[in-house]
């Protein structure tokens, strides 16, 4: 089944915040013509850890969750990906099992490109490769600065700083609430705390007017406050 117009990659914007913007017109058409659409439903999991996956997955739209089980039975989150980013690509150019596992925060759209395509590009196109490895080396600065925030600052300091990230790169709606709204669940495993000690600290936060809530969404009332907070001021 021949791609439609809209989604194929030649006519896509998206590939410019990815590493597939190293590809001419005519590889971006071979793409096009290999890969395959997929949707996806809020909570649908789309690769589990210690997976083989045989393509990456590139999102078109939504937002997804990335993962990793510690001993102790818990999901610790530790990226949320947005439009425009590539899930899966260490684990095809290394040939190992997934070491997280993805799920879909809402809806989300995806394409599915086959791992050969992947492979033989980093083989033909050093501007792609050069452009895979930065991507790689920035996803390993987002997990040394993870480790130490987690170090370092408190739990109502992780929170803000959750909260401002999800606006930074998703958004907000006509209300000013935040687009992508994680459970308290999610949260907790975003800042690396038990669901418990998430709800009072996100309770302390509303009544200090850090916040404000309507239903399952939330609204971030003093940015200002957050960033003195985080910087412990």
């Amino acid at each position: 089944m021949k791609t439609p117009e809209k989604t194929r990659c030649e006519n896509c914007i998206i590939r410019q915040f990815n590493s597939l913007k190293a590809f001419s017109k005519e590889e971006l058409k071979t793409i096009s013509d290999n890969k395959v659409s997929r949707e996806f439903k809020k909570g649908d999991q789309i690769f589990k850890e210690g997976e083989k996956l045989s393509g990456v997955f590139c999102v078109r739209d939504g937002a997804s969750k990335l993962s990793k089980l510690s001993e102790n039975g818990k999901h610790q989150i530790v990226k949320i990906a947005k439009k425009g980013e590539i899930l899966g690509q260490r684990s095809v150019v290394s040939d190992e099992q997934t070491n997280l596992s993805a799920t879909a925060l809402n809806d989300t759209s995806m394409c599915y490109i086959p791992k050969q395509l992947i492979i033989d590009k980093i083989n033909e196109n050093p501007e792609f490769t050069r452009n895979l490895l930065k991507v790689m080396a920035s996803d390993l600065r987002e997990s040394d600065n993870f480790i130490v925030n987690m170090s370092q600052h408190n739990v109502k300091q992780r929170i803000a700083e959750a909260l401002l990230y999800l606006e930074a790169n998703f958004g907000t709606d006509d209300e000013g609430f935040l687009a992508v709204n994680l459970t308290r669940e999610d949260l907790a495993n975003v800042v690396g705390t038990a669901t418990e000690s998430c709800i009072r600290q996100v309770a302390e936060l509303k009544k200090d007017n850090y916040i404000s809530t309507k239903g399952k969404k939330t609204k971030i009332e003093d940015k200002k406050g957050f960033e003195d907070m985080i910087s412990g001021f």
